[in-house]
């Protein structure tokens, strides 16, 4: 029996279990000094607790979008969910580093299952003049989850021990899944002929290029990594050449790409997630090194910029359902890049808080304009059947981005760290506290590297220059037809 479903409870629904998969991301960070002395684990281990989870997000994704339009995507939200609050328990449960690697690479499949649905199906229940309004909430979540991870991962850590930042998954994991079982409804599936040759390619392609990105600097940018990531892209290369000759139905329909908007998205979410990746590392080392601010109080600092996002996200996202998306994300990247800008410029030894409190402000108020109408404008203007396969490549960018930008930052430091005279370890020592007179050298060194977020988020204003504002789809449905067709409609 069918019934008609709300798109803003299944949406609600969508919006847990994608919280619990970015707050995953955020609260790891502060517990692996934790993990580290927990689990008698070298450092170069302890990384690879997230390195783990990056790769196996990271990889998939192109493939899950497209088993989404397959399967459906509620069935498979559904599937990432159950998977990542297993290994969520996994986690918590792991009495040895290599236990806890595995069980983050399941968590990350898991990820990579959830994510490409959460905006697919917001793209095909919700009609294009309110997909603006959905993708704000969408986008808030990611703030709320940015916000609470670390605050939440430094209570948790100093009340009950570093097993409970994933133990926590749990509770909210059974709650995704019962919402989502009785809210998110069951869409009109596309029978694909599944590329297998290219799911191998992209594959080993962006498995080869994300570990050699994340273990370059551990390894100093040895032969062996280059080859990494030059195979890796040399395989992702013949892998689109395969795209455009297979006669197969292609995991990325390059034609995707002729929609002006979806090219410049891809270009500004991947530089966004970079920018962001690159501000964070450096960030939180000069306040909890040069100010020697616990980690639940460096979070604090930084709290107005996710606390702003989450909230003026869904406002901007209704504001993007009236005015072109090109003014509302060059106004949101300037802003960004002005308080990253600033941020830098007064980080030394004596750096006012307060002040770095509202360079944390201003970062907050032009993330807002950016994470809500960025997806809606890249996504709107594109037909319903190219959902899935966008929505992956859209997460993919995202992912990827992050990888590339903690890469380079991590470079960047510590080149910055050699030219100040400072070892390229970063080590602060006498016993992790930093002497005094080696707090404005270190401080030089990590504000330099922040150019790089700026840069950035310039090259993403301009590319949102270039953004068009698009009228109806010809494939978007109206309410009459989206019914005929059964969108909106579960069983």
């Amino acid at each position: 029996m069918s019934t008609e479903r709300n798109p803003w409870a299944a949406l609600g629904a969508l919006c847990v279990g994608y919280f619990m998969i970015l707050l995953d991301m955020t609260i790891v960070a502060v517990a692996n000094p934790a993990i580290m002395s927990g689990l008698h684990a070298d450092l170069s281990k302890v990384i690879w607790v997230t390195s783990s989870y990056l790769l196996t997000f990271a990889v998939p994704l192109l493939i899950t979008g497209r088993l989404g339009d397959r399967f459906g995507p509620k069935y498979l939200y559904l599937a990432g969910l159950s998977v990542f609050t297993l290994a969520s328990l996994w986690c918590g449960l792991a009495g040895n580093i290599d236990s806890l690697i595995a069980a983050r690479a399941v968590q990350g499949l898991g990820a990579a299952l959830v994510a490409p649905q959460t905006m697919a199906v917001i793209g095909r229940i919700f009609p294009w003049d309110k997909r603006g309004a959905a993708m704000g909430v969408w986008g808030g979540v990611a703030g709320v989850a940015a916000l609470i991870g670390p605050v939440c991962g430094g209570a948790l850590v100093d009340n009950g021990g570093w097993q409970w930042i994933f133990f926590v998954n749990l509770p909210i994991g059974v709650i995704a899944l019962l919402l989502g079982v009785r809210l998110v409804p069951v869409l009109p599936t596309t029978k694909h002929r599944f590329d297998i040759p290219g799911m191998v390619m992209v594959a080993i392609g962006m498995t080869a290029l994300v570990i050699g990105i994340q273990e370059g600097n551990d390894h100093h940018w040895a032969g062996w990594v280059w080859g990494l990531i030059l195979g890796g892209l040399a395989v992702l290369a013949l892998f689109l050449v395969n795209q455009g000759r297979t006669k197969i139905e292609p995991l990325i329909p390059l034609s995707v790409f002729r929609n002006r908007n979806f090219s410049l998205g891809n270009i500004a979410t991947s530089g966004l997630t970079a920018a962001t990746t690159a501000q964070m590392v450096p960030s939180f080392f000069y306040l909890q090194v040069v100010h020697e601010l616990s980690p639940t109080k460096a979070a604090l600092v930084g709290s107005p910029l996710a606390l702003l996002s989450a909230v003026l996200s869904p406002v901007v996202g209704r504001l993007s359902d009236k005015v072109p998306p090109r003014y509302l994300l060059m106004f949101g990247f300037t802003a960004y890049a002005a308080g990253v800008w600033w941020f830098l410029s007064i980080a030394h030894p004596n750096g006012s808080i307060p002040m770095l409190v509202v360079t944390s402000v201003v970062c907050g108020v032009g993330s807002a304009f950016i994470w809500a109408p960025l997806p809606a404008a890249t996504m709107r203007s594109l037909p319903l059947e190219q959902m899935g396969a966008a929505a992956g490549i859209y997460a993919t960018t995202r992912q990827v981005g992050s990888a590339l930008g903690s890469a380079c930052v991590a470079a960047l430091l510590a080149a910055r760290m050699a030219a100040h005279g400072l070892p390229s370890s970063g080590s602060s020592g006498d016993g992790g506290k930093l002497p005094d007179f080696v707090k404005a050298p270190y401080s030089s060194a990590l504000s330099d590297s922040l150019y790089l977020s700026v840069g950035l988020l310039v090259v993403c204003a301009i590319a949102a220059a270039f953004f068009v504002s698009t009228g109806v789809p010809a494939a978007a449905p109206t309410p009459a037809a989206g019914k005929k067709a059964g969108v909106g409609v579960a069983d």
